[in-house]
């Protein structure tokens, strides 16, 4: 029997969260065109297994993660050496040596003698299609968008509101979204609060705080698809600097996002007038610190609550229009 020789693989390294995936779309896409014929298998958590595959740039996902941000080991690999590695986790030598130590073919890595410089002020989706540039792989930045889950909304059509982040220092105040919650609700909108896994005590709170009925209050974490459904249908995201505003952005679904300590010109939605990053310029802070960024507390209430309804106000199509910078509010 004639034996079917399996395509060469490609193995790309970004054991990261939701944004980071989210973020790194457009450099997938890239090599996704670049090696045809290949088969390309991404480590990261598996978690994000069904949103990675619905990219269409990933073929299979190999279950990679560790606490934190740390490199993951790489060890559990059971295939032969794939034909080429690629290091989008980071610029470091652990990251390259995880991937080095299956001896792949070809190693693309920051990291490498022959690997291009870190562009440390760079936009991450654009400092990732820069990284394959350089290698003469072309990627747009811009490539990012996600096609509709196949999966129903809970809420179509209401205004979602995920007050939590992973960090406290990129966490606006529960009180503040329980205000602002008040108003959209006031103005005759439909909010939906939303949550992660262990998240649960502060969207209650809010819920509380904002008069929300139970029945749109979604704790313990939606499944991935369903969360995904939810966002695609929304009519609005209200969110923090965290992994959801990625989600809006891919869905092009209207979002305004807060920014502390982290710069949107480094993190934010791409230049479109359906996404609005609003932030206070300073000195650059911890996006993984425990308490409220500077920046973020100089963000009011009524400000925020400005942009939502302006935004709303807007044209249904608007999400699918590209327009002038996201606002970044002084």
């Amino acid at each position: 029997m004639t034996r079917i020789p399996h395509p060469p693989t490609v193995l790309v390294l970004r054991a990261l969260g939701l944004g980071d995936l989210l973020a790194g779309v457009p450099a997938l896409r890239g090599i996704r065109r670049a090696f045809p014929g290949h088969r390309i298998v991404l480590a990261q958590p598996p978690g994000l297994t069904e949103l990675a595959l619905a990219t269409g740039a990933v073929d299979a996902v190999f279950p990679a993660e560790a606490p934190g941000r740390a490199v993951p080991s790489l060890t559990h690999w059971p295939g032969p050496p794939p034909r080429v590695a690629i290091d989008l986790h980071g610029n470091g030598p652990a990251s390259r040596d995880a991937l080095a130590a299956l001896r792949p073919h070809r190693l693309l890595a920051h990291a490498c003698p022959d690997g291009p410089l870190w562009r440390a002020h760079a936009h991450e989706r654009e400092r990732w299609c820069g990284f394959l540039h350089a290698y003469g792989i072309p990627a747009d930045p811009l490539d990012l968008r996600l096609p509709r889950p196949d999966v129903p909304s809970p809420a179509p059509d209401a205004v979602l509101v995920h007050p939590g982040a992973a960090a406290g220092s990129r966490r606006w105040p529960g009180e503040r979204f329980a205000a602002v919650v008040r108003c959209l609700r006031a103005a005759g909108h439909r909010v939906v609060l939303t949550g992660g896994p262990h998240e649960d005590t502060l969207v209650r709170s809010v819920a509380e705080r904002g008069g929300q009925p139970a029945t749109d209050v979604l704790t313990g974490g939606l499944p991935l698809g369903e969360l995904s459904a939810l966002v695609a249908e929304a009519s609005l995201v209200l969110s923090g600097d965290t992994g959801l505003a990625h989600l809006a952005v891919a869905h092009g679904t209207r979002s305004v996002t807060l920014y502390g300590p982290v710069s949107p010109r480094l993190w934010g939605p791409p230049p479109s007038p359906a996404h609005l990053a609003l932030w206070k310029p300073g000195p650059p802070g911890d996006p993984h610190g425990r308490t409220p960024d500077a920046r973020l507390l100089r963000i009011g209430t009524g400000e925020v609550a400005a942009t939502c309804l302006t935004l709303l106000r807007r044209p249904g199509d608007g999400p699918r229009r590209r327009g002038p910078q996201p606002a970044h509010t002084h």
